[in-house]
């Protein structure tokens, strides 16, 4: 084999190893996509549920006041 043959193999080899983790790393980035979605979604969801605390919180101020006041 002459050394171009040699390189040739080489870089064959090595651009199949690089395509190899090129789509593992491509899934990998999908899947890490998607959790960056759902964590997201997550901390959307607590922030509603925060300010649906504090209307309740309020709430229970006003009929706790009102009772007080009717006393």
């Amino acid at each position: 084999m002459t050394d171009d043959n040699v390189v040739i193999k080489h870089l064959q080899a090595i651009r199949g190893v690089l395509e190899e983790h090129g789509e593992r790393l491509d899934r990998i980035e999908t899947r890490l996509s998607s959790i960056e979605h759902t964590v997201g979604f997550i901390y959307a969801g607590a922030g509603d549920d925060h300010n649906v605390m504090q209307a309740l919180s309020r709430c229970v101020d006003r009929i706790e006041r009102r009772e007080n006041d009717e006393r």
